[in-house]
């Protein structure tokens, strides 16, 4: 479904390790928060982000196996169905989106051009998790139901 595999030759780290790692790629910088897994989520990791101009949560939960050095990952997301204030809408699974907003402005030279308001991409997420859990040697395994 959506498994990646480290680089040839790239050891593994232990567990705890490369949980710290996923808790580093958050930080003030980053538009999402990392914190430690409820109970009731079965995951070790999660990485949340909250887009308030689309009405959107998504939710990535990371599960350390580390028997088989895998990163079970489940990605869900909560979000309106269309801009014009649609029913609430869960979902689950990977999948990329992207969103971008324009608005005419007037420019220094006085001419209406398109100004960029608004960018989403829910890459900008995953893809550093994605890339501390390769780097650290671990398999990427995006799952729709976990084990």
């Amino acid at each position: 479904m959506g498994t990646k595999h480290p680089a040839e030759g790239v050891r593994p780290v232990p567990a705890a390790e490369l949980r710290e790692a996923l808790f580093a790629v958050g930080g003030p910088d980053v538009p999402f928060r990392i914190r430690q897994g409820l109970p009731k989520e079965k995951a070790d990791v999660v990485a949340e982000h909250r887009i308030p101009e689309l009405e959107l949560t998504v939710k990535v939960r990371m599960r350390l196996l580390p028997v088989r050095r895998e990163v079970e990952v489940i990605t869900e997301q909560w979000g309106r169905v269309s801009y014009e204030g649609g029913r609430m809408q869960y979902a689950r699974g990977a999948g990329t989106r992207r969103v971008r907003r324009w608005q005419f402005q007037k420019g220094p030279d006085g001419r209406r051009r398109m100004v960029e308001t608004f960018r989403y991409d829910s890459r900008d997420m995953t893809d550093p998790l994605q890339r501390t859990v390769l780097d650290g040697g671990w398999v990427w395994r995006q799952v729709i139901f976990g084990s």
